[in-house]
């Protein structure tokens, strides 16, 4: 079993990160509309764009905890398409890939 102490460390640093950015962006989003019409329109805009970011925020974050779990399971680093090994690179470049760069 390869040792991936190492990205276990950087993918719990990331999904903290991540999580502090999401909690930020979710208080954003919790404001209350501007009582002018032409000011509700501008956060209603606003709000939309920060959903996005948001939406994007979360599937990392699920990501990042699904290559947690693998690593915890012992099946990170293994091709979830053909069950051979991901090269280390590619782990290091892309820590949350669950497959070999030939199945990509």
């Amino acid at each position: 079993m390869t040792d991936f102490a190492e990205i276990e460390s950087q993918l719990k640093a990331r999904l903290v990160d991540l999580l502090d950015r999401a909690e930020v962006l979710e208080d954003d989003l919790r404001h209350p509309l501007e009582a002018d019409s032409s000011e509700q329109a501008i956060d209603l805009a606003d709000d939309q764009a920060l959903e996005g970011v948001d939406n994007v925020l979360r599937e990392e974050i699920q990501q990042v905890r699904y290559a947690l779990a693998r690593i915890v399971n012992g099946t990170y680093g293994i091709c979830a398409k053909c069950g051979e090994p991901i090269a280390k690179e590619r782990l290091e470049a892309r820590p949350i890939a669950t497959r070999c760069i030939k199945c990509a």
